[in-house]
């Protein structure tokens, strides 16, 4: 036989090797992290659903995924052991790095407007106007346009007549 006939063949024996022996080293990741549960660890299954372990047995985990909520799921169907750091960031909104420094967001908008309290400090009410504030022409009429005339209309539109 000639050797080039043979090439194709040998590229895909050598192909299927390669994939099968990335499949198992797969498998063998998954049984070792799978082997890292014990109870009391995060989960996250290959749905998406988090839980912490409760039990394990030969070929099913008992996971918490509320309070006073069990499931039984095989233990192929997890899908990642989590860190206690990540589980509580991603379950509970714990993050341990956070500065405890108060809320990130306000509780009221005065910080936002640059607004005290009820009163400023000239004994005005905080939603009035300031006696620097300037006013924008818009081009309306303060009064309204109900009067106005028929040759000023500013809106851009004609008589249908």
């Amino acid at each position: 036989m000639n050797p080039v006939t043979l090439l194709p063949f040998i590229v895909l024996i050598g192909a299927m090797f390669l994939m099968t022996r990335s499949a198992k080293n797969k498998q063998r990741q998954a049984a070792q992290m799978r082997d890292e549960m014990h109870p009391g660890t995060g989960v996250r299954t290959i749905g998406g659903m988090y839980g912490t372990v409760k039990e394990i047995n030969d070929d099913t985990v008992l996971l918490e995924v509320a309070p006073g909520v069990h499931a039984i799921y095989a233990k192929n169907a997890v899908g990642a052991v989590l860190p206690d750091e990540e589980y509580n960031r991603i379950v509970h909104g714990i993050d341990p790095e956070a500065d405890d420094h108060g809320p990130v967001v306000p509780d009221d908008a005065s910080s936002l407007t640059g607004t005290a309290h009820a009163d400023d400090a000239d004994g005005e009410p905080a939603d009035a106007e300031p006696a620097d504030a300037k006013k924008i022409d818009l081009g309306k009429d303060d009064a309204g346009t109900a009067d106005a005339s028929d040759g000023d209309k500013r809106d851009g539109s004609t008589d249908a007549k």
